[in-house]
């Protein structure tokens, strides 16, 4: 990272990996502080900032078992207690925090089609889920993931940010949505996917409620907010940390028979219209290649949300991992290179039309393991040579990067 010029360097702590049973009472495993401060103190040696995500889907088993995790309103104080754990041990050097990344993709995947763990969905979708319900565990886990957020950012307001000086955020999915025709009732189904996937998020953070469409649309299903819990949501964000890869179409979509996140919205997201893609497709089939959504995403948020500060803190693309290929082959990954400079043309007309942008994080730094793609695909900047001991190898994109960022 040094060598590449980077100044910022985004990570998860694994909840886990510090809090074994998931609560302070199951005690805290201080070789897990220890690996977290080791890694902190070397990125500040060498004059990169830590980014730190505190919840990046990885849950403790221990609470899974004992009461179901994030579908039980007790997650919310075990958060809050990791949490203030978190700004304790490193908060003395952390100043940019990270409560969770992309709580729609964890609803999403693990309460509706469960594609994710805990792999809960509902049993007419014939699946292989352990159990669920499509239709209400998704609002229930947002709901709680939005008030564990809430919660971590009361308790660092209160007690840490004065002396600290850091700031606090949420990573969520900025993937943007297009009208598939000029038709209003087109339209109208671009912003409900709008309002279901971002504002989701979004309107509780900075009006202390959910989208008028989702509570239109959702009915009862949809839990609802004290007056406590609103006010506490409201303004509990000290930046936005966005996610972006791709852009969809959005069509109009009828009423469904049976009740899931996936047909609230009555939108039809593809990535097609009349047989053409919206653009160029990468080895992960959602993601299609759309420059334009990222600036389209920018300053949705930036005019519908009292313009908050951001960090892109994620953005990237795919490639298949090709073990006939020769390592050269393998570093000469061009079509990364045109996917940045495209997307960073995009971030800097929206940074001239006054969209806050004050950071970047490419997504990834290294080849990882794509949680269902495993290692079948590649979003790294640098290849990890899998079969012979881990070596790295930056590909043509990172030193494209690094004479990028030369000052």
């Amino acid at each position: 990272m040094k060598k590449m010029g980077l100044d910022a360097y985004r990570f998860s702590i694994s909840w886990s990996r510090v809090l074994p049973k998931g609560k302070l009472s199951g005690g805290v495993n201080r070789e897990g502080i220890k690996y977290y401060n080791k890694l902190i103190n070397k990125l500040l040696d060498r004059g990169i900032l830590p980014f730190v995500t505190l919840f990046h889907w990885d849950l403790p088993q221990a609470l899974e078992d004992e009461y179901g995790g994030f579908l039980s309103p007790h997650i919310v104080d075990d958060f809050r207690d990791y949490a203030e754990l978190c700004f304790k041990e490193f908060g003395d050097r952390v100043k940019h925090w990270i409560t969770l990344n992309e709580p729609l993709s964890y609803s999403n995947g693990g309460y509706v089609t469960g594609d994710l763990a805990p792999g809960r969905c509902s049993s007419w979708q014939e699946k292989n889920c352990t159990g669920g319900d499509s239709g209400t565990e998704p609002y229930l886990v947002s709901h709680n993931q939005l008030l564990a957020h809430a919660s971590a950012v009361e308790v660092y307001r209160q007690k840490y940010q004065e002396a600290q000086k850091g700031l606090m955020g949420i990573s969520l999915v900025g993937d943007w949505a297009v009208p598939y025709s000029n038709a209003t009732q087109d339209q109208d189904a671009a912003q409900r996917a709008h309002d279901f996937r971002f504002g989701w998020f979004m309107d509780p953070l900075t009006n202390g409620d959910y989208p008028h469409s989702m509570r239109s649309l959702v009915g009862d299903r949809l839990p609802k907010f004290t007056k406590e819990q609103s006010k506490l949501l409201k303004g509990s964000l000290d930046f936005l940390g966005l996610n972006y890869y791709t852009t969809n179409y959005a069509a109009n979509a009828p009423k469904a028979e049976k009740p899931s996140y996936l047909t609230d919205l009555q939108a039809n997201l593809s990535s097609e219209r009349n047989g053409i893609p919206i653009g160029p497709e990468a080895a992960s089939s959602w993601l299609h290649v759309y420059p334009r959504g990222i600036r389209d995403s920018l300053l949705y948020a930036k005019t519908k949300y009292n313009d908050p500060l951001i960090f892109i803190t994620e953005n990237g693309i795919s490639e298949f991992n090709n073990d006939t290929l020769s390592l050269k082959e393998a570093l000469a990954d061009n079509y990364r290179i045109d996917y940045y400079y495209r997307h960073f043309q995009y971030i800097l007309k929206a940074i001239k039309d006054g969209v806050n942008v004050k950071g970047y994080f490419a997504w990834s730094l290294l080849d990882n393991f794509e949680w269902g793609a495993g290692y079948s695909v590649r979003f790294g900047i640098n290849y990890v040579d899998y079969k012979n001991g881990l070596k790295r190898y930056p590909k043509l994109s990172a030193r494209w990067f690094k004479k990028f960022l030369k000052p």
